[in-house]
């Protein structure tokens, strides 16, 4: 059972959750969440989730450096579209990475912070489908105890500013 929401609550302030990836669509995730929030005296959480590798413990040298480096990568990351972020609306990102599988690390995250309100992720425009995040969470969305906003991957600055 998820815990209360208490994002429009005194003393409480709504957030958009958006998830960090490689893929282009995230950047309208980025785009769309950070003017909405601004529009709406929300704020922004950006979660990057680092995929977990079991270890081999003969070679744990070798993996506690690539979790270093993964961790470094993921913070740059998180430092560009923080960035993008402030830079369209004024936005301060609060940035958070989590490793382990993204579907449970994004609902740990909703679960640990009950002023998000929503969930921000964008369709891709392939032919192939909406995109590694929407598709591998398709599956459970209905069972989000928030609501999920889904981008579409082809909307321009202007379209977006637009909506938001």
């Amino acid at each position: 059972m998820s815990r209360r929401r208490r994002s429009y609550e005194a003393g409480h302030t709504p957030k958009w959750l958006v998830v960090i990836d490689d893929t282009p669509e995230c950047d309208r995730a980025v785009y769309f969440a950070a003017r909405r929030a601004a529009r709406v005296g929300a704020g922004v959480v950006m979660l990057r989730v680092i995929e977990t590798q079991e270890r081999n413990q003969q070679w744990l040298g070798v993996a506690d450096i690539m979790k270093a480096e993964a961790h470094e990568g993921a913070n740059a990351e998180l430092e560009r579209y923080a960035g993008r972020a402030n830079g369209v609306a004024g936005i301060t990102a609060e940035r958070i990475v989590r490793e382990g599988k993204t579907a449970e690390e994004i609902l740990g995250l909703i679960e640990d912070d009950e002023d998000i309100a929503i969930l921000v992720l964008a369709a891709a425009q392939s032919k192939d489908g909406p995109g590694p995040l929407v598709t591998g969470l398709s599956a459970s969305l209905g069972d989000y105890p928030i609501p999920v906003a889904i981008v579409p991957g082809h909307l321009t600055d202007e379209e977006l500013d637009a909506m938001t």
